[in-house]
This record gives structure tokens, C-alpha cells and sequence, in this order.
């Protein structure tokens, strides 16, 4: 079986891994071009890239893929994970079992661009990946196969991403494995119970103290690694800071105070830090990151930065 590969990212290197050390032939991996990257701006190959050339693979990086560029690899499938194009109708005919791809989500929910960050910052207590033909409209194909994964308490996007990463690559080469005896049986999915996953916005990184503690920390969880969630903070100038770990934890009934008011030192089940009041509970902030700093604990943070108990989260200085 010839199959073609396009992907892009960090999350299509399992599955890349998977078919080239399978019996599956892949003549060609087709990736986004290099881009700059860094502080420098130092041009910068794909995580797919550098995956198939350890493999000896064929790399094609055309800023517009097009049908005529796979047709000379006589492909009988395409596979696409994350590749970050739109595919033609006819690049989508090409292929004689057609075009499948890896989606991290249990579609319909979640269709679009960010899944995994979106099922985080709504609370959702599974995820999952697909399998699905690709068709003209955005990630709408029939399933031919999925696997649910929980989304623990405390997992991040980034945490999850790579359960999901991980749980797909054996996915599509069973679905391979079907589609060549054909074996496929393929679930149309059920419009009226389409989410979509809009990709996230810096806008979204803010934290609005006057929520409850519970939406706060998902939030923190949903928003890594990027664009992390952030805070002003007393004592750290006018940017704000970056927050990496939070927990939250039920607020004392004895003591008043305001959404974003800092509550002096505090500890939880994952250790010690600065306890902030929000619109219900309390979050102790265990991890941050100070303008122009690296992340650091909060112990470590408040030896050099005390912030006092009163202070205000949230506000510009």
C-alpha cells in the first residue's frame, strides 16, 4: 500500500512514525514550507520535516498543494494530519481509497482549529480522536474509526495533545489496514450536534478574577502553551505576568474579600503558593512568569517579589 503523508506539526509525528515503520510505503511526506521562528527569526523546518528526513523520506514543502503534485507517487491513500491547508475537490479524487485524516476530537464536537484547547477551557471530561474521510467541508467527513481519551483534572492542552497524539498514530493504521481489505464502515456525523473549536486569540489570555475559581484553572490548563493564560500583578511592572500552575481550593467563609484580592500565602494539594480570591473559591497560584522572565515557582517568585495580602490581581499598575 503507497500512501502519501502530509502533516505539519508536532502532533502529526506519531502517526508519521507509525506508517513509516509499518508495511506501508510512504514516496512522499508533504509539509508547510520552513518558517522563521525564535528570537532570531532562524528559519526553521516543520517537527515533520525533521521526522522524515531521519527516516530518509521524500519532503515536498509547496506553499499550495495541489493535485499534480501527488498524482507522479501513483498513491492508493492520502493521510493528513494537521497539514494547515485546504485540500481541492480535485485532490480529494486522487487517491483510489481517497483521503483520510487524524482529527483530535470525538467528532461532531469540536470541529475547527484549536480541539484540544477548547474541550480544556470548556470543562469537557472526554476527548478523543478520529479518524475521517476528508470531504469539502471543514472536518464534516464520515468516521471510520475513534477512540475516546478522559481528560484528566489537572491535565493541560499541552498534556492532552500528546495522550491524543499518541492514541491516534495506531488509529489510522488500522484504518489503513481496513480500507486496503475493504473493511471500512464509515458513520456519517450528526449536524445537529456540531461545536466548533475556534482558534484561540491572545485576547482569550487575561484572567477575569470575577469568575469562580473552577473556570479560572481550566483556563490556566486550556491556554498552554500558548498563549498562557496572564494576570497583572502588584510588584511587577506594567505588563502582566504569565500564569503556568494553579490550583483552586474552596474559599475560607470567614473571610471577606474581592475577586483578584490577594489573600497572602496559602497551600493546596500540589503545594505552596500565593491564594487569590475569585467569584467563587479561592486559586493558589503555584507557577508564573514575570515580564521578560523565565517561569519559576511562586515560593520562589514571592522571595523576590512579595506581593501583599490586600494587593490586587488583575489591575494595571
Amino acid at each position: 500500500m503507497r500512501v502519501v503523508f502530509l502533516g505539519t506539526p508536532e502532533f502529526a509525528v506519531p502517526t508519521l512514525e507509525a506508517i513509516a515503520s509499518s508495511a506501508v510505503e510512504i514516496p512522499a511526506v508533504f509539509t508547510q514550507p520552513d518558517r522563521p521562528a525564535g528570537r532570531g527569526r532562524k528559519l526553521t523546518p516543520p517537527p515533520v520535516k525533521k521526522r522524515a528526513l531521519e527516516f530518509g523520506l521524500e519532503i515536498h514543502q509547496p506553499e499550495r498543494i495541489r493535485a499534480s503534485d501527488i498524482l507522479p507517487f501513483s498513491p492508493d491513500a492520502v493521510v493528513v494530519v494537521a497539514y494547515g491547508q485546504i485540500l481541492s475537490r480535485k485532490f480529494l479524487a486522487a487517491p483510489r481509497l481517497g483521503v483520510v485524516n487524524l482529527h483530535a476530537s470525538m467528532l461532531p464536537r469540536w470541529r475547527g482549529a484549536a480541539p484540544i484547547q477548547r474541550a480544556v477551557l470548556a470543562g469537557d471530561e472526554v476527548c478523543g480522536v478520529c479518524v475521517m474521510r476528508v470531504v469539502q467541508k471543514l472536518d464534516a467527513g464520515p468516521v471510520m474509526a475513534s477512540l475516546a481519551v478522559p481528560i484528566g483534572p489537572r491535565d493541560t492542552s499541552e498534556e492532552l495533545h500528546d495522550k491524543l497524539a499518541a492514541a491516534g498514530a495506531p488509529l489510522i493504521i488500522d484504518t489503513l489496514q481496513g480500507l486496503e481489505r475493504g473493511e471500512v464502515s464509515e458513520t456519517p456525523q450528526d449536524e445537529s450536534r456540531v461545536s466548533y473549536a475556534e482558534k484561540l486569540s491572545k485576547s482569550e489570555a487575561p484572567l477575569d478574577w470575577s469568575q469562580i475559581a473552577d473556570e479560572l484553572v481550566r483556563r490556566v490548563r486550556g491556554l498552554r502553551p500558548l498563549p498562557v493564560a496572564e494576570t497583572e500583578m502588584p510588584g511587577v511592572g506594567r505588563d502582566p505576568a504569565r500564569v503556568w500552575r494553579a490550583f483552586p481550593i474552596d474559599s475560607d467563609p470567614g473571610r471577606s474579600a474581592v475577586p483578584g484580592e490577594v489573600l497572602g500565602e496559602g497551600d493546596c494539594a500540589e503545594g505552596r503558593g500565593l491564594r487569590v480570591r475569585t467569584g467563587s473559591g479561592d486559586l493558589i497560584l503555584l507557577e508564573v512568569q514575570p515580564p521578560g522572565r523565565r517561569r519559576m515557582a511562586v515560593e520562589d517568585f514571592l522571595r523576590g517579589h512579595p506581593v501583599p495580602a490586600g494587593g490586587r490581581l488583575g489591575e494595571p499598575e
